[in-house]
């Protein structure tokens, strides 16, 4: 199939890691936590370029413009991960058509397989959209306000949502504008797509595509980086 574009939002500022620099741009084995990702994104013969997503006032870009010869684009995000990942869609190319799949993915998930990114694309294209992730196998508990386990949740059927998430760029353009509309703030492209009425396919992917999210998450991270490829 014809290899793909990437949307990929860093507008954020990680506030939960601490620090003066954006989650992003911290260092990661040597390097900015999100080169490691932008590397692992170009380096799948699937992916055909990268669309990055940086704040208004990003001043840390480090102005790559290509990456194993394919082409890494830049434009302004928003507010939320909604608005840059809609913001990222209408800034690709125009060859890129309403009906081609895009993906999206996280700038704070640098471990990635390449297999699964392949195997998302080989089972979410027949079934017009889908994303990573992994059923729920830790006992899950509701909590109070009193910061107590008062409730046991049922586990089966759910499922922690990763990235990259596929979709049509048209459908997924469309869905994202009209949660904003409906002034419903997504999470993730999948939540859009399921108020817009879709039913996003669960594909199966390693538990270590973590999101880095906190300062422990960095050192982990660094672990995984060379058993991940």
């Amino acid at each position: 199939m014809a290899a793909l574009w990437c949307v990929v939002p860093a507008a954020g500022r990680g506030t939960r890691v601490g620090g003066d620099l954006p989650k992003q741009y911290l260092p990661l084995a040597g390097r900015p936590l999100i080169l490691h990702t932008l590397e692992r994104l170009a380096a799948h013969p699937l992916i055909a370029g990268l669309m990055v997503v940086l704040g208004g006032k990003d001043e840390h870009w480090p102005g790559i413009g290509q990456l194993a010869d394919k082409p890494v684009l830049t434009t302004l995000g928003g507010a939320e991960r909604c608005d840059s990942v809609l913001a990222g869609l209408r800034a690709l190319p125009a060859e890129v058509a309403d009906e081609a799949f895009v993906l999206v993915h996280d700038a704070a998930r640098p471990c990635v397989r390449q297999a699964d990114i392949a195997r998302l694309i080989e089972r979410a294209v027949p079934a017009g959209g889908g994303l990573l992730g992994a059923p729920l196998r830790d006992t899950l508990k509701r909590a109070g306000s009193d910061g107590r386990s008062h409730t046991t949740e049922p586990r089966d059927h759910r499922w922690r949502a990763f990235t990259p998430q596929m979709f049509r760029r048209g459908e997924l353009s469309a869905a994202l504008l009209a949660a904003a509309v409906a002034g419903v703030t997504v999470s993730d492209e999948a939540m859009a797509m399921e108020h817009a009425g879709f039913a996003p396919l669960l594909v199966e992917g390693a538990e270590d595509n973590i999101k880095v999210t906190t300062a422990a998450d960095f050192a982990l991270a660094e672990f995984l980086l060379p058993r991940t490829t």
